[in-house]
């Protein structure tokens, strides 16, 4: 045993990948002992967690690094992530920090943390502490990393090179996995993976592909929601929405739309052109009337003429996303697009974010309004401020209603009344209510 039990406090930029592999990194130090604690509190130990997918990113990294220095400056500080993948391929020198662990090998944070400063072992417990998978979003729906890795190699993304290699987890451990976040109370998982679509045996899956996974998943894990958490359009295959009209996949894709101009998405190294990504949207609202689409663009590429903006704007116009991820174009080291400059100004780019993400919004209170006076499945998350409950539907509606506190964590059928700033409110549906909807499913 230790004198006083020593302190561990986490923070994590970045994708909901570096969301699931910090929470595994915050296990294994709990599991010696270490009292987690926030972020902004004093601890023995901070670990950084870091993304670099864009300039403003990285700085937002190593921000986060200097303010653990300033809480506790007699703390170790340990940085993992893409950031610290980046500076050791540029051979940096980093200003701030105790430990850096190479991306690939994150999940050993530890083992380099007891390397550096070896004193710290003998400060821990030592008996065996059982380890706890407890990936939160919100305490309700899970995390599931499934594949890291990508080999795409888009023409600005840094992710090749700050995570190599295509790699799958064996698909008996994501089962297990999921059928211990189903026995702990989780109803949904959302699966997740640098590129989730390439799943397969080719990289480790022990023979199973990417449908395969999800179908076993979704007749075994015991969780109620599979949700998939952003795929390429061309791995929307006829098996995944055979899934999705089965109930075994919640109704809603995160596809990356990144430009909707064709020669930048050329230049970006892309493998769609504009017309097909809009041909596949008609398809799946056509073939799944519930279906909600979210997507990642990008503003302010090299080779973004303002005419060829427009077509990013005529593709959310005709799309209308519920949700759309709107980021400025930066570029990074080691990457194609890093040698063309960075000709779009900076005013320019906060512009067209701007015009994209006013459009977005709207169309997001468009798709809402669609579900008003329907009835649809919500997991409750919380309590807001406001008195009422608050979930997300099957297809990431946000919704709120009345509701007894008991009702947290759990799925509820809601009669959506309203749209609100694109947000859906409603009431409970009455027993008669719940049984005309099971009779329409039967």
């Amino acid at each position: 045993m230790f004198r006083e039990m020593p302190k561990a406090a986490f923070t994590t930029l970045g994708c909901k990948v570096n969301q699931y592999e910090t929470q595994r990194i915050l296990d294994s130090f709990a599991e010696d002992g270490f009292e987690v604690v926030p972020f902004d509190q004093a601890a023995d130990v901070y670990v950084v967690n870091t993304c670099s997918v864009t300039s403003q990113a990285e700085a937002k990294s190593w921000y986060s690094v200097r303010k653990a220095a300033r809480t506790n400056p007699a703390a170790k500080i340990v940085v993992t992530g893409c950031a610290v993948q980046m500076g050791l391929n540029k051979d940096s020198a980093f200003e701030v920090g105790d430990v850096f662990v190479p991306n690939p090998d994150k999940l050993n944070a530890k083992k380099y943390f007891y390397e550096a400063f070896p004193e710290m072992e003998n400060w821990v417990r030592t008996e065996p502490h059982e380890h706890i998978i407890d990936i939160k979003e919100g305490r309700t729906r899970a995390t599931l990393k499934i594949q890291d890795g990508c080999s795409v190699m888009c023409s600005y993304c840094s992710i090749p090179y700050t995570r190599p290699g295509m790699v799958s987890r064996p698909w008996e451990e994501v089962l297990d996995e999921a059928k211990r976040l189903a026995e702990m109370g989780y109803h949904e998982a959302i699966l997740t993976g640098v590129l989730i679509g390439a799943y397969g045996p080719e990289s480790g899956s022990n023979g199973l592909g990417f449908e395969a996974l999800v179908t076993k998943l979704s007749e075994e894990s015991g969780l109620a929601r599979i949700r998939i958490s952003s795929i390429e359009m061309h791995q929307v295959t006829e098996p995944i929405l055979d899934l999705v009209r089965h109930g075994a996949v919640v109704p809603h894709f995160h596809i990356p739309l990144q430009s909707g101009d064709t020669g930048v998405l050329k230049d970006m190294n892309r493998r769609y052109d504009q017309q097909m990504y809009l041909d596949l949207c008609d398809r799946l609202y056509s073939e799944l009337p519930d279906l909600q689409i979210t997507t990642d663009i990008m503003v302010g590429f090299p080779t973004e003429s303002a005419e060829r903006f427009e077509s990013s704007v005529a593709v959310c116009e005709h799309v209308k996303y519920l949700k759309a991820h709107v980021f400025r174009f930066s570029p990074r080291f080691g990457t194609p697009a890093d040698a063309w400059g960075d000709p779009v100004s900076p005013q320019e780019k906060q512009d067209r974010a701007k015009r994209l993400t006013e459009i977005t919004n709207r169309t997001a209170r468009e798709q809402v309004r669609r579900f008003v006076g329907r009835t649809v499945r919500v997991l409750v998350e919380r309590k807001g401020k406001d008195g009422l409950l608050e979930g997300t539907s099957d297809n990431w509606l946000t919704v709120k209603f009345a509701g007894a506190d008991s009702m947290r964590k759990t799925l509820q059928w809601v009669r959506i009344e309203d749209e609100r700033d694109g947000v859906a409110f409603g009431e409970l549906a009455s027993p008669e209510r719940l049984n005309s909807l099971a009779m329409a499913r039967s």
